[in-house]
């Protein structure tokens, strides 16, 4: 389809508007129509009519309209213009999405380039649980922008400078352990880090110490950045291991891993440039940047140390000038937003403004008490802890469902339940909000759960294998398949929720959220369910009508499985 149903319903009103703006609603009620507009309303404020005498004469002027062929047209007494889809317009375009095997895909971006930063966790520390939501988020941000056709740069922003290290280093020298170092290198570094501060509460000279090592490093000393290269090696090892558990789309060899370090011969220059257009100045002996309404940045500390600030400010500069992208988005906390209205209103005062930067923020991540998730202690939990509970809870499930798979691929599906679990959760609720963990609720499989919708998939991809239609076999529409037979409401339910497809991906991208794709793969599952359950399609003795219902299945099954995949969710033949 070149156009979504949406895009031609607005196209053909907006003549009727004189470049008034109006909006397409979905109604929450089916009876009042499968698109609603209030565009009566918008005309009678100009014109001083009443929206009811104003949609009546709109209806007659679309009598013959191209939206006449696809909808039943009908004027609501309170002046909301209901579209009804038809049936022979739904049959229809079941014909054209049965044969569009990259139904969805569009090139809004063709051309284009976007950069999603996400994750950039710290090097030597665990992931942990504050990095769950910038990871799920982004990628499946990724994702969307790569369906919509634009060249998407995924980006990491790794913290592995600062005198943190100095002090890392010096606590390897008195306690490092090289064999533990290779087990378990993010937990056996962040034991040492513990360690120091420690014991720098008895033998206050330590600080001295670890502020000797990271000015050796600075200076190049070749010990402490062959130290330094292993830590950061090992850590990005582990880093690997961790997306490759959750399923992340992510290449740590092609995709951009740049760390604070990357930028830090270029922090003098930069200062120079924002001293000498007057941008930085001195206040009480750091350097600063004043802005507009919001607190100043500060560049430069009294001891003359730059900040993690001064570092982004220079990925900013190497983003706009080496990449020319048309966005620049940040998947960050809540907690970061004063920070990214400085350095977006540092970026402006610069004239960097070819690129729009966007802070997609989020909330925090709390437990089913609605506290912040921690362990008994108080600490942060790692997002390794996370992904074994989620997990071993996941095999119950299966093991319930389940009781014959093999050993091997009981493990397979637990962990792939589980992790659609975990992204599922959080995608279906708006980034801003916090997200609770239910742990029952996530694998709840009638629930609205990613296990649901897996396992809705399951039982389209169940059909098919006992029809032995194997996807990649299946026939396209033929003088046998007839859509028109396809009448029942629950098909012409399905068929109308497939039109919305598109529409969902690019309200992904315009809203920097994830949310309402996944509402729309649970309604999507939610009628395939109500189908799979009214209509008994292997009972079906007219054959042209049976290949018509399998069209359906294989359709249904094949946007669930891409919608999921855009989630970062996979699919199961069996649950």
């Amino acid at each position: 389809m070149d156009k979504t149903t949406r895009q031609i319903l607005r196209e053909e009103l907006s003549g009727l508007t004189e470049g008034l703006s109006f909006d397409i609603l979905t109604p929450p009620d089916p009876k009042l129509g499968d698109y609603s507009t209030n565009i009566a309303f918008v005309l009678a404020k100009n014109e001083g009519k009443k929206p009811a005498d104003v949609a009546s004469d709109i209806k007659d002027k679309l009598s013959n309209n191209i939206l006449a062929e696809m909808f039943d047209i009908q004027v609501a007494p309170n002046g909301f213009l209901n579209f009804y889809a038809k049936s022979e317009f739904l049959q229809k375009q079941l014909g054209v999405i049965s044969e569009d095997e990259t139904y969805g895909q569009s090139e809004d971006g063709q051309g284009k380039k976007v950069i999603v930063e996400y994750s950039s966790p710290n090097i030597a520390k665990p992931m942990h649980i504050g990095h769950l939501r910038s990871t799920i988020i982004g990628d499946a941000l990724a994702n969307v922008y790569d369906k919509l056709g634009y060249e998407t740069i995924r980006w990491n922003f790794i913290g592995d400078w600062g005198t943190q290290f100095g002090k890392l280093i010096a606590a390897w020298r008195l306690w490092g352990d090289p064999e533990k170092l290779k087990v378990n290198p993010s937990v056996t570094l962040l034991e040492l880090y513990v360690t120091f501060h420690k014991n720098l509460e008895k033998d206050p000279s330590l600080e001295t110490e670890g502020q000797k090592e990271f000015l050796k490093l600075e200076q190049g000393d070749s010990q402490n950045r062959e130290l330094w290269e292993l830590f950061r090696k090992q850590s990005l090892q582990e880093f690997k291991r961790i997306y490759k558990d959750l399923n992340i789309n992510f290449n740590f060899e092609e995709d951009v891993v740049k760390g604070e370090s990357d930028y830090e011969s270029e922090l003098k220059p930069l200062i120079e440039e924002l001293q000498k257009k007057g941008l930085a100045k001195e206040s009480e002996g750091a350097l600063i940047i004043e802005l507009e309404n919001i607190p100043p940045m500060l560049l430069r500390k009294t001891d003359g140390a730059t900040l993690y600030a001064t570092r982004d400010i220079a990925s900013v500069e190497d983003r706009i000038q080496n990449y020319h992208p048309e966005k620049i988005l940040y998947v960050v906390a809540n907690q970061q937003a004063l920070h990214f209205e400085q350095l977006f209103a540092v970026a402006k005062k610069l004239g960097w403004t070819d690129s729009e930067l966007v802070h997609v923020k989020f909330g925090m991540v709390l437990g089913e008490d609605g506290k912040k998730l921690a362990t008994r202690e108080g600490k942060v939990i790692s997002l390794q802890e996370v992904v074994d509970k989620i997990t071993e809870l996941a095999h119950e499930t299966v093991k319930q469902k389940n009781s014959d798979l093999s050993g091997e691929e009981m493990e397979r599906v637990a962990h792939t339940v589980a992790i659609g679990a975990l992204k599922y959760n959080d995608l279906k609720q708006h980034p801003y909000s916090d997200i609770e963990f239910d742990w029952k609720a996530m694998l709840d499989l009638s629930g609205n759960s990613g296990p649901y919708l897996q396992y809705t998939y399951a039982r389209l991809a169940n059909i098919l294998a006992k029809a032995n239609l194997a996807s990649s076999q299946f026939p396209s529409a033929s003088r046998r398949t007839s859509f028109q037979l396809l009448e029942e409401s629950a098909e012409l339910r399905l068929m109308r929720q497939l039109l919305d497809y598109p529409e969902a991906i690019k309200e992904c991208a315009e809203r920097y959220a994830l949310n309402g794709l996944a509402l729309y793969l649970y309604d999507l599952a939610h009628l395939a369910n109500q189908f799979y359950e009214q209509v008994h399609v292997l009972e079906d003795q007219d054959d042209a009508r049976f290949n018509a219902r399998l069209t359906l299945i294989k359709t249904v099954a094949r946007t669930l499985k891409d919608g999921l995949a855009l989630l970062g969710i996979e699919t199961l033949e069996r649950i």
